[in-house]
C-alpha cells in the first residue's frame, strides 16, 4: 500500500510542476509582450525551449505577475523564481561546510 501512495504522490507532483510550469512560461510571455512586445516574447520563449535558458521568461513571468495579474512586488517574486527561496534556504548550510571544511 505504501508504495503505491508513493507512486500515486509522485505522478501527482510532477503533474503539478507542469502545470506550475506552463503557468510560469505564460506569465513570462504576456510580461515580456506587455513590456516589449510579441516577438520578443516569442523570441524568449524559443530561447528558453532551443538553448534551456530561462532567465528571460523568468523575468518576464515576475513582470508579467505584477504587471499585468496585479499580484504584489513579493508574490510575483515568489512566483517567478521559487528556486532563490530553496537557494537562499540552503546558503547558511553550504557556509557551515564551507567554514568548517577551511578549519580543519
Amino acid at each position: 500500500m505504501n508504495e503505491k501512495f508513493g507512486s500515486v504522490l509522485g505522478c501527482a507532483f510532477m503533474i503539478g510542476m507542469s502545470v506550475y510550469g506552463v503557468a510560469q512560461i505564460w506569465a513570462g510571455y504576456i510580461g515580456i509582450e506587455h513590456h516589449l512586445g510579441a516577438g520578443w516574447a516569442i523570441g524568449a520563449v524559443v530561447v528558453t525551449f532551443l538553448f534551456r535558458f530561462s532567465l528571460p521568461i523568468t523575468i518576464g513571468s515576475f513582470f508579467g505577475a505584477m504587471n499585468v495579474w496585479g499580484w504584489p512586488w513579493y508574490g510575483a517574486l515568489i512566483f517567478a523564481a521559487p528556486g532563490l527561496a530553496f537557494m537562499a534556504l540552503m546558503i547558511p548550510g553550504a557556509l557551515a561546510s564551507v567554514f568548517k571544511r577551511n578549519e580543519q
